[in-house]
């Protein structure tokens, strides 16, 4: 901490020497619909008196902008008045904003409800949250990783330990999906855990990031196969005039953004990363040495006035391997133990995905077509050796598995008479499935052998319609919509209309500044291709006799919207999700609903659809958008996540925190610093004990490593509630041809400890041997391990623009 201080001391006395001057940006105004360029219109950075009009070809050029992250206002008569997302500026990059203006003629206006800065829409006027890419970057224990800030938000657990898993209103990690302009993206973190969706670290580069839109609700009905949460990446696009270059260094990897032209009308923008994670945890004695890689793309080309084509991918390389020397030149014993447990415990695992696509657009009067093409691949590897021997005859987990995706959307936004909006479209989707698995697994009972090879194809299609209108004086938003999915897997999902999924949003505005909002709906989730290819010793997919059926939530929403002014707003709303035909392991007993929070594979095995749950509670915000450079997310969520046992009593379900607390809040100094911290709470997850009696078996431990939990005491017991600082403080120095920003990201400031389930080894004689019981020859004698940990984590960076 002293070294840190030192370091800032010695950049606010290096910041003195360098003046700071003021950027340029250039753009154009361009009606949203009918795609032609609008002169004469005011644009004003906001937040300041510096501004201009377009010129007769609809473009503008403003100079003396401040440096730094701004927006600009756009206002023009008889179009709506926008605020745009954020754009950089320094000396040398001059952003280009294109701004889209809506007409407010009566068949718009009564449909589009825009706010200034929050975002909202009849269709979704509640459970919805924006952040720009301000927001994320300077994000206080964000890492600058989206789907760590993402966690600040309400209604949303953030795990104390290093992995971002996504837990929206005590739904599983599994109950999310991801899309990157439009394109669905199945992976989205490294080392993915298969069937859920967390990791530790997001594929998604924040370079290459213009906004993220957050649904917990409401979910538009284009986007489907969520439970809990869609969330939306809008991507930047590149530079029409000049080649841009951002290298950043952080302290678990290094990358390079390069964005700009390829013609007079297409653009692009593209980044590499690279971790050098496992050089750092050797260094350290850390047991596994993780290495990623990943890439991200996106060219864009105006086709013509009215259309346009984008291709988009992205992809990772993930390895993992053991430090089997970790423990040279070590004496501490309990060091010595933790590394011993996971060395024993870990598989050597490999992963890749890359997911493409492209998307069209076409504007027409009143009508926006989008044809939306994309294919996703994701190969998993994992392998474990008894005691690392690499030995045939020790062998206890071999496991590879593919997913194959090629999807189809086409759908169609209409402004119709009489002031309706209608949204329809359809999908096609053919997915391969292929799995090899052999698995030595100890359970109560004994051990298991898993050895099967599946191959699995499938014909996916939806059907999706939306229309939404407003009346009372476009005080009363109605909008009414619905989804059909089905899926050639078995007869139940084969037919679309066991899969009907209707919905509808409620929104009336009692004044400028005040409005009640309520929706519900029942959405639907087909469940994890590991469920969907799993095979018995009979080589039958089991799953599918016992006549699987897609999982589904009915959500009940309803809630207040206070904006005091412009740049705030409060609200506060109350939520009921109640669950069936979730996944039911026929081996433990229990609801897959409680799996997801660690590495490895999720579901395969054979299960039920027989499985209900519920969750509920209420969620408070009060948010401040940045104004004079004060910015700040207050949010308390209060939940209980329930799901049945065995004997079908209601028990609480892994995701159970019950009290969600989290407020981050910064300031823009002068001299182009900044400040920030976030404080967040989180309520003690329930957690199964171990079964001691089956762990100390001989023959279990060797296969499992670890502890064996005893699920007759599911989620019986919970860890205490846990609470964490971050801190973080940038300086950036403008040059004439390159921009320099320094952070330092402390997280965890005051040593706050958690708590993670312990471990179970066997106690080791003086030649390393495990002690075997006395008095029961077949049992180890076992040792259980403290798992916390409580370190202040401070990291730093920098990124150059230039």
């Amino acid at each position: 901490m002293k070294k840190i201080g030192l370091l800032l001391l010695i950049l606010i006395n290096f910041s003195a020497v360098f003046a700071q001057n003021e950027g340029t940006i250039k753009g154009k105004v361009i009606d949203a619909q009918t795609r032609e360029t609008l002169p004469f219109v005011s644009v004003i950075v906001e937040g300041t008196t510096t501004g201009k009009s377009t010129d007769e070809n609809g473009e503008f050029t403003i100079s003396n902008v401040p440096l730094g992250y701004i927006k600009v206002s756009v206002s023009f008569l008889g179009y709506q008045t926008i605020i745009s997302d954020d754009y950089l500026v320094t000396k040398d990059k001059k952003p280009y904003i294109l701004i889209e203006l809506v007409q407010t003629k009566e068949q718009l206006d009564e449909v589009v409800v825009q706010g200034q800065l929050f975002k909202k829409s009849v269709e979704s006027p509640l459970s919805v949250q924006s952040l720009g890419i301000a927001e994320i970057e300077k994000n206080p224990g964000g890492n600058r990783d989206v789907l760590k800030v993402i966690q600040s938000l309400p209604g949303v657990a953030s795990n104390p330990s290093f992995r971002n898993d996504i837990i929206i209103r005590g739904g599983a990690p599994s109950e999310n999906r991801f899309y990157l302009d439009g394109i669905e993206v199945p992976v989205i973190n490294h080392f993915q855990t298969q069937g859920s969706s967390g990791g530790p670290v997001g594929i998604i580069n924040a370079d290459l990031i213009r906004k993220v839109d957050f649904f917990t609700s409401a979910f538009p009905a284009s986007d489907g196969n969520a439970l809990s949460s869609i969330i939306e990446f809008t991507q930047k696009d590149g530079n029409p005039e000049k080649l841009n270059t951002r290298l950043t260094l952080g302290t678990s990897d290094a990358g390079i953004t390069l964005d700009g032209p390829l013609g007079d009308k297409t653009t692009f923008i593209a980044s590499v990363r690279q971790s050098y994670l496992q050089f750092l945890f050797k260094l350290i004695k850390l047991p596994f040495l993780p290495t990623y890689n990943d890439f991200q793309f996106k060219v864009k080309h105006q086709l013509s006035s009215n259309s346009e084509i984008s291709i988009i991918g992205l992809g990772a390389i993930d390895k993992f391997k053991l430090n089997e020397s970790v423990n040279d030149d070590i004496t501490d014993k309990e060091t010595l133990k933790r590394n011993r447990y996971s060395l024993s415990n870990i598989p050597i695992q490999e992963q890749w995905n890359y997911t493409i696509g492209a998307v069209y657009k076409h504007f027409g009067k009143n009508t926006m077509q989008q044809l939306v093409v994309s294919r996703n691949v994701w190969n998993n590897n994992a392998k474990k050796y008894f005691n690392n021997t690499y030995n045939p005859n020790d062998l206890l987990l071999d496991y590879t598995s593919r997913e194959i995706e090629n999807k189809l959307r086409f759908e169609i936004t209409s402004t119709l008479k009489n002031n309706y909006k209608l949204n329809v479209g359809v999908g096609l989707e053919n997915a391969t499935y292929s799995n090899s698995t052999f698995q030595q697994l100890a359970i109560p009972n004994g051990v298991q052998e898993i050895d099967f090879s599946s191959k699995l194809s499938m014909l996916k299609y939806n059907v999706f319609g939306q229309i939404s209108k407003k009346y009372v004086n476009a005080n009363l938003g109605v909008s009414l919509g619905f989804r059909l999915d089905g899926v050639d897997y078995n007869s139940e999902m084969k037919n679309p209309l066991n899969q009907f999924s209707p919905r509808v949003s409620l929104s009336y505005e009692f004044s400028d500044r005040l409005s009640l909002n309520a929706t519900t709906g029942i959405y639907k989730q087909i469940p994890a291709y590991t469920i969907l290819g799993f095979r018995n010793n009979l080589n039958e997919l089991v799953n599918k006799n016992n006549g699987l059926k897609f999982i589904e939530a009915i959500h009940y929403v309803s809630g207040f919207e206070l904006k005091p002014n412009a740049t705030s707003k409060i609200t506060l709303e109350g939520f009921y999700k109640s669950y069936k035909n979730y996944p039911f392991s026929v081996r433990d007993q229990i609801s897959l609903a409680n799996l997801g929070s660690d590495f490895g594979v999720i579901g395969n095995e054979e299960v039920t659809s027989n499985s209900k749950g519920r969750a509920y509670g209420v969620e408070l915000l009060a948010q401040k958008k940045s104004f004079n450079g004060l910015y700040g997310i207050f949010s308390y969520t209060f939940v209980k996540s329930e799901f049945k046992d065995k004997l079908d009593n209601f028990i609480p379900s892994s995701w159970d925190n019950r009290h969600l607390l989290s407020i981050t809040g910064g300031k823009k100094l002068k001299k182009n610093w900044e400040i920030g911290g976030k404080f967040r709470l989180v309520g003690g997850q329930p957690y199964t004990p171990y079964d001691f009696e089956a762990s100390s078996i001989i023959t279990n431990y060797n296969v499992s490593n670890s502890g064996i939990l005893d699920y007759n005491k599911l989620n019986s017991e919970r860890f205490k509630t846990y609470h964490q600082l971050d801190l973080r403080i940038d300086k950036t120095w403008y040059w004439e041809k390159i921009s320099f920003n320094f952070y330092v990201d402390i997280q965890n400031i005051y040593r706050s400890e958690f708590s993670s389930q312990s471990y179970l080894i066997p106690i080791q004689d003086t030649n390393g041997n495990n002690i075997v019981n006395p008095s029961d020859n077949s049992k180890y004698i076992l040792e259980e391990i403290e798992n916390t940990s409580g370190n202040v984590l401070p990291s730093f960076g920098i990124i150059l623009d230039f």
